[in-house]
């Protein structure tokens, strides 16, 4: 017979061979959920808002994108960014109206313009996503607008509420969220910038306000918003509702492409202002209600965060044109195909780089940006910069997708120092100096994998007006060499900075040297080799580079007060207009004395008269002649003198398709389609357990009790003996064991 312990050894091989062919054992998600239709994503920090009035950060977007609709979006495929319907019928042409009430043909001058019209007509039977604020019982009555005691006892969650209703979006539904911007509890970061323009909303937050005060007293109070009236947003009728805004914006309807401008229905506003509700976090803020392709049906922030397709959803069809290029790229293969495609998206909490990468590679996670650490194993860069998957990354045949961001990361100096700022010949040519000085080129190598481009002027590609090839070049910076930007060589920086006064990196009259302060926030050992390698940009020169760390309230005071000297700054678009990068730039924005967006505190009159000239401005040559002037002026002026675009390197799985970086939407979950039995597929490929070492090493600890099972047999039958050559068997709990 064989010894027992080898019969488990046997066993364990067995079990170890059998669980080959199983789910592999590191999958993190539930089992049986390899075939089924899910994204797999990551978030990084918990989203603190979901409220479309409040809510302004990338990370909360992510999820506000696809369940909130407003009227209009953005084209998921042309480029330029193209503003197309959602909700709505059409993208309408504003009514120019005098200060008379007369109608202006045209695209009149923004100074003969009083009121702007925009009248939004949107589609029928579009209805919410199930919610309990709109269930009802056979009498058309509430059943959950009014919770008592006993009942608020049996809820903690929104999921606890046994019916649900839904009911057609209308009209009414916007005007409602336009007036929650203006709620004084609410806090909407565009409250004040949108009171400047939409009539009456800046009235509104004070009445507001004043009835809040007269119910303070009662905890239970709703306040109906459809009792307090908006000229700036009226209902026309059911379907249709009208904006009027002061004066011309024309940039206004890339606003309604956003969360902010999505309906909210006075059901919803009623139900989450129960103070029962709230003080078990049951609000909007947590639990979203909208039209959109999704709904979110688990919120754990510190774990994983949920959504479903929304069985109420109208339905959309997938883009049938695109951009040249498009259709040989498989972009178009889905054109007419309903949307969304896919039926539930996981997203789970990662804090750390390393995990989401690891999960990548083994299938786990669909997509996946690029940090430093995993960049040489990911990407290769030819000696002309561009940039191709390693082949690692091609054998298992994942797809690298980049794209320039319309966002501008800028070294600016304070235009009301003594030193660095001003308008005179010599601190412009200090400026200039400066800026041929730093390269960015090398910055961009070394702390960025090669990821940006240098910037040229304030705008990012993408923008209208921004300029490609030799005319888009900064010439007191840059030549054009063999068909390609190429920086000044330094002498031309020191000749430059002799002429301003500072030969040698001193000044002219005293002798002393020049020291220029950098003021900062940042911390760690990136930071400090950056702070190094910028010192030695200006030991080009002669200057001396002091790093002025601080903590960021410090820092901000710094800014308020106009005592910074050099620092950094950072812009992302709101929308694709010049006018939301030039108002960086803009006199009356400065941040000393109007904490305004100019942190450079930069103003030239010129400048600022083209601005006001350009911002109410249609697109178009004329428009283009403007923003070129702009460009230049700033490019002399030289108030940011260095900066960069940078790129997004984005990796997708094979299974992962209709993939297109679109950085001006935030509704494109629902164009993203993954192929699961192709993932699944990969992932058991990928996770095969390497058994055979285990299965050796658990043999041979099996095969070692043998001797211990042995002599605790000798000291049970308590004789010491050498066992007898012929066997001997014995009965126990076990079965037989035969030594």
């Amino acid at each position: 017979m064989v010894c027992r312990p080898v019969r488990l050894a046997w066993l364990l091989i067995f079990l170890t061979l059998y669980g080959c062919a199983k789910t592999p054992l590191n999958n993190p998600y539930p089992k049986g959920e390899g075939n089924e239709n899910i994204l797999y994503s990551v978030f990084s920090e918990r989203p603190k808002h979901l409220d479309p009035a409040q809510s302004y950060s990338s990370n909360e977007i992510t999820f506000t994108g696809q369940i909130y609709e407003p009227p209009f979006q953005y084209h998921y495929l042309k480029r330029p960014y193209a503003l197309i319907p959602l909700t709505a019928k059409q993208v309408p042409s504003p009514v120019y109206l005098d200060a008379e009430g007369n109608g202006l043909a045209g695209d009149p001058p923004s100074e003969a313009v009083a009121w702007s019209h925009y009248d939004i007509e949107i589609q029928q039977g579009i209805r919410y996503q199930p919610h309990p604020a709109f269930a009802q019982d056979a009498e058309s009555r509430f059943l959950y607008h009014d919770l008592n005691e006993d009942a608020l006892g049996r809820i903690e969650t929104l999921g606890d509420f046994p019916e649900t209703g839904t009911r057609e979006l209308i009209a009414e539904d916007y005007v409602y969220q336009i007036k929650r911007l203006a709620h004084p509890k609410i806090h909407s970061p565009i409250y004040g910038f949108m009171s400047a323009y939409i009539v009456g909303l800046g009235e509104l937050g004070a009445a507001l306000q004043e009835a809040i005060q007269n119910l303070a007293a009662d905890k239970n109070a709703f306040l109906d918003l459809r009792e307090f009236s908006l000229p700036g947003a009226e209902v026309i009728d059911r379907y249709r509702y009208r904006i009027k805004l002061k004066g011309k914006y024309p940039q206004f309807p890339y606003w309604l492409a956003m969360p902010f401008f999505a309906p909210i229905p006075h059901e919803a506003d009623r139900f989450y202002s129960q103070a029962g509700l709230m003080k078990k976090n049951i609000t909007l803020d947590w639990y979203p209600i909208g039209t959109g392709p999704y709904m979110l049906t688990v919120n754990n922030p510190n774990r994983q965060m949920v959504m479903l397709r929304n069985p109420n959803f109208h339905g959309e069809a997938y883009p049938d044109e695109g951009a040249p290029g498009d259709a040989k790229a498989g972009l178009l293969a889905d054109a007419g195909k309903p949307l969304p495609f896919i039926d539930k998206v996981v997203f789970s909490l990662e804090k750390e780089g390393i995990p989401v990468w690891n999960k990548f590679l083994q299938g786990y996670y669909d997509s996946a940006g690029i940090s430093s650490d995993s960049f040489d194993q990911a990407v290769r860069l030819s000696s002309g910069g561009d940039a191709a998957l390693t082949e690692e990354m091609s054998g298992k045949g994942i797809s690298l997708l980049t794209s320039t961001a319309t966002t501008t990361f800028y070294m600016a100096v304070n235009m009301l120092d003594p030193v660095l700022g001003g308008y005179t010949e010599s601190a412009r040519k200090l400026r200039q100096a400066l800026a041929i000085a730093i390269d960015q080129e090398e910055s961009i190598a070394i702390f960025r994998n090669g990821r940006g481009i240098a910037m040229q002027g304030p705008l990012p590609p993408g923008i209208f007006g921004y300029r490609e090839g030799k005319e888009g070049i900064n010439p007191w910076v840059y030549d054009w060499i063999d068909e390609q930007p190429k920086r000044k060589p330094i002498e031309a920086a020191r000749q430059l900075l002799a002429e301003a006064g500072y030969p040698g990196g001193r000044e002219l009259k005293s002798g002393k040297p020049l020291v220029i302060h950098f003021d900062t926030t940042g911390t760690g050992p990136e930071v400090k080799a950056n702070f190094d390698w910028m010192r030695k940009q200006f030991e080009k020169l002669q200057i001396q580079l002091v790093v002025r760390n601080t903590d960021y309230n410090r820092f901000q005071d710094k800014m308020l007060k106009g005592t910074a000297q050099l620092f950094q700054w950072g812009w992302n678009a709101d929308y694709p207009d010049p006018e939301n990068f030039f108002f960086l730039l803009y006199g009356p924005n400065a941040k000393v004395g109007k904490n305004g967006e100019n942190p450079a505190n930069y103003a030239n009159p010129r400048f600022d008269a083209l601005f006001d000239q350009m911002k109410s401005m249609e697109n178009g040559p004329l428009r283009q002649t403007l923003i070129d002037e702009m460009v230049q002026i700033v490019r002399d002026d030289a108030p940011w003198i260095s900066g960069f675009h940078p790129k997004q390197f984005g990796l997708y799985h094979a299974w992962y398709g209709n993939t297109k970086p679109n950085l001006m939407a935030n509704n494109t979950l629902k164009y993203t389609k993954v192929d699961p039995l192709l993932r699944e597929a990969k992932r058991r490929e990928w996770n095969r357990p390497q058994w055979g070492p285990l299965v050796v090493l658990g043999t041979l600890l099996v095969l070692g009790t043998v001797p211990a099972i042995t002599s605790y047999r000798r000291k049970e039958r308590g004789d010491g003996r050498a066992p007898l050559k012929k066997s001997s068997s014995t009965k126990g709990p076990g079965g037989d064991f035969s030594c």
